[in-house]
């Protein structure tokens, strides 16, 4: 019969049954210091020395032929059942093919590595494992198959590129290098691959034939940085004639894009290399006059120094001008209606005297009608009509000018 006590939901047991039963905590009688204390590194090293020792399997020693193909068996088929059970795992397969080839037995080695590029042939890292394998034992025709392959699958790693080059290069095989870059260049890759067949020719000295690259670098990547590269290539070996003339095909194709201010300044500062300070100072003016104010920073700033070096006072007057006026356009640009700022400018361009020039900054001032109908806005641009009136009547003595503007 269950006793009373006894609970269904517990198996009709009673509730001090199932009580778990905790130790009872030890109160701690002395609380005095130890005698000796016993440090955290004593306890550790104690540890350590009471560890039992690793269990490591026997060495084997393998003695005539029979326990060795025993031995090769258990591991091929360890790794069998490796690669059955992980089969997209490149570093099991990358350990089996090393293994075989520890094994001398390259045939086999060689069969893994196949294996697994089935599994995985964009893998670039298995392609270069496995040709440096082949490398590594001095099977160089091998070698070269997987290259051959490699870059045929994968055109756009430029590793394998790089890699089947040098290999060939070490072999003195030149014309077979100077083919594969030709193949490489054929997909057009990026700069730093067109460059590195250009050093190729120069280390043989095949000047023409790395000037012939140049050509088609600049075609392929028609970028400032190519086209200067170019045209210092030329100046290295002495050649300013086609220098300049890399420099002129360059401004023709170039010169609105965005990066044409370092292209111009590159060109000056050749020209005043070549101590064509004339031609320095026409590419400076023809620069400033094409490319926008807002990205020709450095550009202004080469100018006034190369004027000051060069230039005669009123050269370097203009050049100050030139700078002065390249912020009030900036002034301008960014506050279309800050009318002290175009004050200063049209000031400072009846200061040069060019004629055409202020009636088109007065004309660009007086476009910029206030926005709202307050007193104060307007108290500044009606001065705006009045000084471009007697500017007329005053100054340029154009009566039907003047009479246009009232």
């Amino acid at each position: 019969m269950a006793s009373k006590d006894a609970d269904p939901s517990l198996g009709y047991l009673t509730r001090k049954d199932t009580e778990v039963k905790l130790p009872r905590p030890t109160r701690v009688k002395n609380k005095t210091p130890a005698p000796i204390q016993i440090t955290a590194e004593q306890i550790l090293r104690e540890a350590r020395e009471r560890q039992e020792a690793e269990i490591r399997p026997p060495k084997q020693k393998i003695t005539d032929p029979t326990e060795l193909a025993d031995y090769r068996l258990r591991k091929r088929k360890e790794f069998e059942d490796l690669i059955r059970r992980v089969r997209w795992n490149q570093s099991v397969w990358i350990k089996y093919a090393q293994w075989e080839e520890s094994q001398k037995d390259f045939n086999r080695a060689r069969s893994v590595w196949e294996r697994a590029l089935e599994v995985d042939y964009r893998n670039h890292t298995l392609w270069l494992k496995y040709a440096e394998v082949e490398m590594k034992n001095k099977f160089i025709n091998h070698a070269r198959n997987v290259w051959d392959r490699a870059v045929t699958l994968l055109p756009r790693v430029d590793q394998l590129w790089y890699k089947y080059i040098h290999m060939e290069e070490m072999l003195g095989n030149v014309a077979g290098a100077r083919q594969i870059f030709e193949r490489w260049m054929s997909w057009m890759p990026d700069q730093q691959g067109w460059l590195s067949y250009i050093k190729f020719e120069l280390r043989y000295n095949e000047v023409e034939r790395a000037r012939a690259i140049y050509e088609r670098f600049v075609q392929c990547h028609p970028k400032v940085g190519a086209w200067i590269r170019y045209a210092k290539f030329e100046m290295k070996n002495g050649e300013i004639v086609r220098a300049r003339n890399v420099y002129e095909r360059a401004v023709e194709k170039l010169a609105d894009e965005e990066d044409a201010e370092q292209l111009f300044v590159a060109f000056a500062e050749f020209e005043e290399r070549c101590k064509e300070t004339e031609r320095a100072r026409c590419i400076y003016k023809f620069a400033l006059d094409h490319i926008p104010k807002g990205s020709a920073e450095d550009l202004y700033r080469k100018f006034v120094a190369f004027e000051k070096q060069y230039g005669d006072k009123e050269g370097i007057e203009d050049a100050i001008v030139g700078k002065r006026r390249f912020q009030y356009e900036d002034e301008v640009r960014k506050n279309p209606l800050n009318y002290d700022a175009w004050f200063d400018y049209i000031r400072l361009e009846e200061s040069v005297g060019n004629k055409g020039r202020i009636r088109e900054v007065y004309e660009r001032a007086i476009a910029n009608v206030p926005p709202a109908e307050e007193k104060r806005y307007w108290q500044r641009y009606i001065y705006l009509w009045i000084n471009y009136a007697l500017y007329e009547e005053l100054d340029a003595g154009d009566m039907e000018r003047t009479r246009d503007v009232y």
